[in-house]
């Protein structure tokens, strides 16, 4: 049998580039660092890149965003690589990509488009599902203008990149508005069915893990480091998509939940920030958070910059405690690209290496430290008979000493406030 797949798309990436707005808004990532993520990105989903260009703006042309004289020189240079598909980094209103899509000859994307569309191609769970084709509606209404005649579907995702001669899709602004409402209400089943294992999870209850940070810092490595589970990862962005939970031992002999989230990015469109929610949640339930970093990254700075942007917002819109920093350990990870644990300045965070090993004995020590900091130390005696309670103890609290007779167990245990008075109540 002929294999039937398309070819691969060549693709340009081009980064519209305003100094002044760049300043302004206290970004400290360079042009270069911004274009290599944008780069990343679109290679990420199988896109040959072909030509790459900075396009320093004076001033933003509305019909176009660059200048005229910047879309001829994109254009001479479009054609001269035989483009298929072109990716501006920046967010671009529907009337611009009409108008760069007839001066350059080509389908157009924009940044919020790129993420959609590898979003829809990685999501694996129902919910993931969900919540993606939620943020691409949301997207794609705003875009019913008549200036997308080209949404044709192709191998996963949304259809941004979708070939020629394929089925076109005529969008209709009332048939998305239903299926908006559809997807909203299975959405909030899944919040219903999420709370329902908070909630049991809270009766047993074990202290909620949760790794956040920059897309491809090396949070699922860490996780399947840590727990020996074998979560998708790969040296790619947003290669997690679906949250993952595990249950760890620390070396207390204390059981926590470890969860795996999301990776965040600069100007994370909003759509997603509203639709991942759901998935966020875990990240509010929280106990401690693991800010996971790429300490060997040149732009690591600027990206925990903007994985503390994102988790304000949601604390500004209610979907996070305002206490979050004082619950957020900082894990500096790939210190084996810096030459080890050794080399890394630590400062408040921690150093390890995820890959290798090195440094996550220490963390996992000071995980603990941190989920004890706010425990009650109490002595109790229970009868030796009582085996129940006592197990209960060890499950629930850390013990710290025993005396046994041969009439009661004596414990020193570090017990949190909910626990302790859940002890006292049994």
């Amino acid at each position: 049998m002929k294999d039937t797949a398309p070819p691969p798309q060549r693709a340009a990436i081009l980064l519209p580039w305003d100094k002044q707005a760049a300043h302004e808004a206290g970004r400290i990532r360079t042009p270069e660092a911004r274009l290599a993520e944008a780069v990343g990105l679109a290679a990420s989903i199988g896109l040959i890149i072909v030509h790459e260009q900075v396009f320093f703006l004076r001033s933003v042309t509305p019909a176009t965003l660059l200048g005229k004289g910047q879309v001829e020189i994109a254009a001479a240079s479009l054609r001269a690589f035989a483009v298929d598909v072109v990716v501006v980094d920046a967010t671009l209103s529907p009337v611009q990509q009409r108008n760069l899509e007839k001066a350059w000859g080509a389908k157009v994307i924009d940044r919020t488009g790129l993420i959609l569309d590898i979003f829809g191609a990685r999501a694996r769970t129902r919910e993931g599902a969900l919540q993606v084709e939620l943020a691409h509606l949301d997207y794609q209404r705003s875009r019913l203008v008549r200036s997308w005649t080209h949404l044709e579907r192709q191998r996963g995702g949304f259809g941004f990149l979708g070939g020629p001669g394929e089925t076109q899709i005529e969008a209709d602004r009332r048939l998305i508005g239903e299926r908006i409402v559809k997807l909203k209400t299975e959405l909030d089943e899944v919040r219903r069915t999420r709370g329902l294992h908070r909630g049991a999870r809270k009766k047993v209850p074990y202290p909620i893990v949760a790794l956040v940070g920059y897309t491809n810092a090396g949070k699922s490595t860490l996780f399947n480091a840590l727990t020996g589970a074998t979560v998708y990862a790969q040296d790619q962005l947003f290669a997690t998509l679906d949250p993952t939970m595990r249950g760890l031992t620390l070396p207390s002999g204390r059981q926590i939940i470890l969860s795996d989230t999301v990776g965040f990015i600069s100007d994370l469109p909003t759509e997603l920030v509203a639709a991942f929610r759901a998935t966020l949640e875990e990240v509010a339930e929280a106990d401690l958070l693991l800010h996971v970093r790429d300490i060997s990254h040149p732009d690591t700075e600027a990206q925990a910059r903007d994985v503390r942007a994102v988790l304000a917002r949601l604390a500004r819109d209610g979907a996070l405690d305002e206490t979050w920093p004082d619950r957020t350990l900082e894990v500096l990870n790939k210190a084996d690209l810096l030459g080890g644990v050794a080399e890394v300045v630590q400062g408040e965070g921690v150093a390890v290496s995820a890959l290798s090993g090195e440094g996550l004995p220490r963390l996992l020590a000071i995980i603990d430290q941190r989920l004890s900091a706010h425990m009650e130390q109490v002595e109790v005696e229970i009868p030796v008979t009582d085996g129940a309670r006592i197990a209960w103890a060890y499950r629930h609290g850390e013990v710290l000493a025993r005396d046994d007779n041969e009439a009661r167990v004596k414990l020193t245990v570090r017990f949190s406030a909910a626990d302790k008075a859940r002890f006292e109540a049994l």
